[in-house]
């Protein structure tokens, strides 16, 4: 485990491990872009102390993780099948509830809207539903799939979607006593992810063939299948009041679509050459993702630039999720432990300048995100350049 990641100093190190005259000198450097809206935050977020919860560290590997809806709760999903309930602040976390659920690693876990009920998925191919706070068993579907469910994502209060690792969604509704009320395969590879929009008009799902596949959830049907790219489609989010959706790929590219223009995409933003595993809308126009060499990158949309770097872990991040209020995000990687990290900044620094000339690149990357601990951001954002 990576002791010095201790969440109630890793503020602080960014700036303690440097010279007096370094620190000078990027001071200097952040107050002379005093038009940069993110500069200024960053400067502010790196004077702060203990502002976010500390790591948790895990005795199994993390399969997912969840907020809780209303309550300052994160469910833990693990490789056993377990999942694990913390209560969580920025002084301390705690373990308040361990559920033994699936009979293999716990794959996907959703709250719904109320918090009062506990969605999950599993490689041993069951989905299961439980009351939170009695823990209860509310709803089973064993071998609800022919192979191991990918992921699951919650619609209304009473339909659901589940996509496996065959490229098979299926519909479903916990009042139905039995099946799946729609299925369908188009995807030759494994269903990465799945969103719709507050309408539910639309269900999204992402494939590791590379393509997007829309449903019509009102006439229960496939609208429409993009082509395939030559890499995977990896997670999906919506922004900009839900009229964009973006997907993250396997070679680090950010796919943008129009909202119904789900065929093609109008824009493609190109980011440092590793997988992205998992995104977040951190504001309308800003996106946070989680990459595989451990990496937690911020990225402006609309005007498109490279924030820096929220985070990072020693090995590849998986999960990431959002709290009730969107004070912090949660992450994991593949050794263990779950960080938190403080975003709030973010909306205080929704309009970014949308100057950005080549001299100036180079600057605007030396300057990390708060939580970071990258020291040479210029050399590892080269590739951009």
């Amino acid at each position: 485990m990576d002791s010095d990641s201790d969440s109630s100093t890793s503020d602080n190190e960014y700036i303690s491990e440097e010279s007096d005259e370094s620190i000078s000198d990027k001071k200097t450097e952040i107050e002379d872009d005093s038009e940069d809206e993110v500069i200024k935050a960053i400067k502010r977020e790196c004077e702060r102390k203990n502002n976010h919860p500390p790591v948790i560290n895990c005795d199994d590997f993390i399969t997912d993780i969840c907020f809780h809806p209303v309550s300052d709760i994160l469910a833990v999903g693990s490789i056993l099948g377990d999942v694990i309930f913390y209560k969580y602040s920025t002084e301390e976390n705690q373990e308040i509830s361990r559920q033994e659920l699936h009979t293999k690693a716990c794959r996907d876990l959703e709250f719904s809207e109320d918090g009062k009920l506990l969605y999950t998925t599993s490689k041993d191919k069951s989905i299961m539903i439980s009351d939170v706070e009695s823990e209860k068993l509310i709803k089973f579907y064993e071998n609800a799939h022919d192979c191991p469910i990918y992921c699951l994502s919650i619609i209304d209060e009473s339909m659901f979607a589940t996509g496996d690792d065959d490229g098979t969604i299926k519909l479903w509704d916990s009042r139905q006593k039995d099946g799946p009320i729609y299925k369908t395969k188009r995807n030759e590879d494994y269903i990465s992810d799945i969103v719709t929009d507050e309408a539910h008009r639309y269900l999204l799902c992402s494939s590791g063939d590379g393509s997007l596949t829309t449903l019509n959830l009102e006439k229960r049907c496939v609208q429409m299948q993009s082509e395939e790219y030559d890499e995977e489609l990896t997670c999906l989010g919506l922004f900009r009041t839900e009229t964009k959706l973006i997907a993250g790929s396997s070679k680090g590219k950010l796919f943008i679509y129009n909202w119904n223009e789900f065929g093609l995409h109008s824009d493609a933003f190109p980011g440092p050459k590793t997988a992205i595993n998992c995104l977040i809308p951190a504001t309308e126009n800003i996106v946070i993702t989680g990459g595989e060499d451990g990496n937690i990158r911020a990225t402006h949309l609309f005007p498109h630039r490279q924030l820096g770097i929220v985070g990072q872990h020693d090995m590849s991040v998986e999960h990431m999720d959002i709290c009730n209020d969107g004070t912090f995000i949660a992450s994991s990687g593949h050794n263990n432990e779950i960080k938190f990290w403080n975003i709030q900044y973010f909306e205080q620094c929704e309009k970014v300048s949308s100057k950005h000339k080549k001299h100036e690149r180079k600057k605007d990357l030396e300057n990390n995100l708060p939580s970071s601990k990258i020291k040479n951001v210029s050399d590892f954002f080269s590739d951009l350049t």
